[in-house]
């Protein structure tokens, strides 16, 4: 796919079929954000693939948003982690690259669903103690987001939201603010 159709083409999935992906499709996924670019490419990310009926289950406990409304249903949920420990790091005020390199290695992959014609939806909404407990993570690890993903059902659009942007100039600034 054309990368520009595909960013005018991908939007947030809360609507899926109860299909779970092929494995093939979901290593493509994982691959797409193994070539993400990282702080001194010291690659802090780590993935939880939840890609069980089971997993997914698990994850009512972690939320106190309803379950349904957070994961829109989806099949398959990559939890995408950080190691503290393995982050590159600011000299000047100790700011970590991790939580960024997490954010770039997530694009990559909902980019990566999207060229698959598997669809995403990004999340954040979530108790990260709940997760560490659920799922037994690290302290070293932060959870930072829940890509919850699969293919569109019928009825999945875009939120009237999406096609909503500000103007460039209001975003865009050259040499000074």
């Amino acid at each position: 796919m054309d990368f520009e159709q595909l960013i005018a083409e991908r939007f947030s999935v809360r609507s899926f079929k109860q299909v779970h992906l092929p494995q093939e499709n979901i290593y493509k996924i994982l691959d797409a954000g193994l070539k993400a670019p990282t702080g001194c490419n010291y690659q802090p990310q780590r993935i939880l693939v939840l890609n069980t009926d089971e997993s997914i289950n698990a994850l009512k406990s972690c939320t106190k948003c309803h379950f349904n409304r957070m994961t829109y249903g989806a099949p398959v949920v990559l939890m995408v982690c950080y190691d503290k420990n393995e982050s590159w790091v600011r000299k000047y005020d100790g700011a970590l690259s991790a939580p960024v390199d997490a954010v770039i290695v997530s694009t990559h992959m909902m980019l990566e669903a999207q060229n698959l014609g598997v669809g995403c939806c990004w999340v954040m909404h979530f108790d990260p103690f709940a997760l560490r407990s659920t799922f037994n993570i690290p302290d070293n690890v932060e959870p930072t987001s829940l890509l919850v993903m699969g293919y569109l059902s019928e009825d999945a659009k875009p939120l009237d939201l999406h096609f909503k942007s500000k103007e460039i100039s209001e975003i865009v600034h050259y040499e000074s603010f």
